[in-house]
């Protein structure tokens, strides 16, 4: 998949070395407890690169069926420039256009507001935030995590399209 500025493809086991060195970033994981680098191997995990110079950026993560997860890791030197946002977008087009999504999921600590930002201006809204009882809270966690969401019929309705089979207009 193409967008204006980057390439997302599935991620492939060849991606584990660009992963380790993303996920070594201490400001990258700032907020985010470590995981085994298979972990984003696998299904639903996109490495993005950047179109003109080939980089890896990060990856994006569009899990699931009916319901997705959207997540998002991206080296510290291409924060604020709207890549998250743009691949973001275009998973969340696509899925919704193509591959039968109903609902986009993400969640964040409460004190990533960064993250929560790329959430709103991907068209998620906030649903609630919460309390988890983690055995080692990284620094922030007593603010809670957040849960943001974005279901078909908000994404078309805000695209001003009329879905007839839906009854939305």
């Amino acid at each position: 998949m193409r967008t204006e500025r980057l390439t997302l493809r599935p991620m492939r086991p060849s991606d584990a070395d660009a992963v380790r060195a993303l996920h070594a970033d201490p400001e990258v994981m700032r907020f985010l407890d470590p995981a085994p680098v298979e972990d984003y191997l696998g299904d639903g995990f996109h490495a993005a690169h950047e179109n003109t110079s080939g980089r890896f950026v990060g990856w994006f993560e569009f899990k699931g069926t009916g319901v997705v997860e959207l997540g998002y890791r991206l080296h510290r030197e291409f924060w604020g420039l709207g890549y998250a946002t743009e691949g973001g977008k275009a998973l969340i087009e696509r899925g919704f256009t193509t591959a039968g999504v109903q609902r986009v999921v993400a969640t964040t600590m409460f004190v990533n507001a960064g993250s929560r930002r790329v959430m709103a201006k991907c068209g998620l809204r906030h649903v609630r935030t919460f309390h988890v009882d983690f055995p080692d809270p990284l620094p922030g966690a007593e603010y809670g995590e957040v849960e943001y969401a974005l279901t078909g019929e908000e994404w078309h309705r805000a695209r001003g399209e009329r879905r007839v089979a839906d009854g939305i207009s």
